[in-house]
């Protein structure tokens, strides 16, 4: 009798859990499931919105892996995240060793490394614009370093797509050196104190205890990083709309100018297959050659 009376509430008790989470099931039914499923099969069609969809099998993958424009924009992914990750990275960890020091100002330093992550990407993004161009903020700071450039970074072909990357890692520092601020101060300080009786400097500290015991934040933190940066966007287009001369042109942009310039929704739909399988595999490779299981 008690069996089947804790039986029944548990199933009362699961169908409750089920009623309140039914809100967020409809949604990522409809928006994420239905729409992943509904993409899939479009890339296999050839279909503009405005005509009926025709089935034409592999042609929008034989038509893309074929494309010089597609190759282009792949590189320029390639090289916007493998720069930005390692950059962005690097600098999360050493400001936020820096910082879990007592310094005078500490809160304040935390707290302004942090605004980038929350500010909008279209005002980052506007504001860097006006940065760049050739008589802007930053070629006058160049200059005042003893550095004298000319150069209008967005229409450079050469210099478009660093500044691009300048403003990617500025914008992402502070966001991960938060999770590294987070990890650092779950180290024992007695750990630090036992190397520093056995002689061990500040830089040896950091190297052989702090950065292996946050292997596996350095991993979390390099993943994140290589999805958000495969899926750039809003900077390429309020900045450079793709250009010079495709220098810019990355996956996401192409998969929006084919969607939404050509009405290209097939062959959008097969771009965006194929980013996210590259995505997948990075992101493992990293795991390999990381060699560290997260646990999510």
């Amino acid at each position: 009798m008690r069996k089947r009376l804790f039986s029944k509430q548990q199933m009362v008790e699961t169908a409750v859990a089920y009623l309140c989470l039914s809100p967020f099931l409809i949604l990522f039914g409809i928006f994420t499931v239905y729409a992943v499923i509904h993409a899939f099969s479009m890339s296999f069609y050839d279909y503009s919105v405005f005509t009926t969809p025709v089935f034409i099998g592999l042609a929008n993958y034989v038509e893309l892996f074929g494309s010089e424009l597609f190759r282009k924009a792949m590189g320029n992914t390639f090289t916007y995240a493998v720069v930005t990750v390692a950059m962005q990275t690097i600098l999360a960890l050493l400001v936020a060793n820096l910082l879990n020091r007592k310094l005078v100002g500490r809160a304040f330093f935390r707290a302004a490394f942090y605004v980038p992550a929350v500010t909008p990407s279209v005002i980052i993004s506007l504001i860097f614009t006006w940065m760049f161009f050739r008589n802007g903020i930053f070629n006058y700071a160049l200059g005042l370093l003893g550095i004298h450039s000319n150069v209008d970074w967005l229409n450079n072909v050469q210099a478009a797509l660093p500044a691009v990357i300048i403003v990617g890692i500025w914008s992402n520092v502070g966001r991960y050196m938060l999770i590294f601020l987070a990890g650092l101060q779950d180290i024992p300080r007695s750990v630090y104190e036992a190397a520093e009786i056995d002689g061990a400097t500040g830089f040896h500290s950091f190297r052989y205890i702090t950065v292996p015991l946050l292997r596996p934040i350095v991993t979390l933190v390099a993943i994140l990083g290589a999805i958000g940066a495969f899926q750039v966007f809003t900077e390429i287009y309020i900045m450079t709309g793709g250009g010079p001369m495709n220098a810019t042109t990355t996956v996401s942009y192409l998969i929006y100018i084919n969607a939404f310039n050509y009405f290209r929704m097939g062959y959008a739909s097969a771009i965006a297959w194929v980013l996210a399988f590259v995505i997948f595999a990075f992101s493992t490779a990293q795991r390999k050659v990381l060699d560290v299981e997260i646990y999510y």
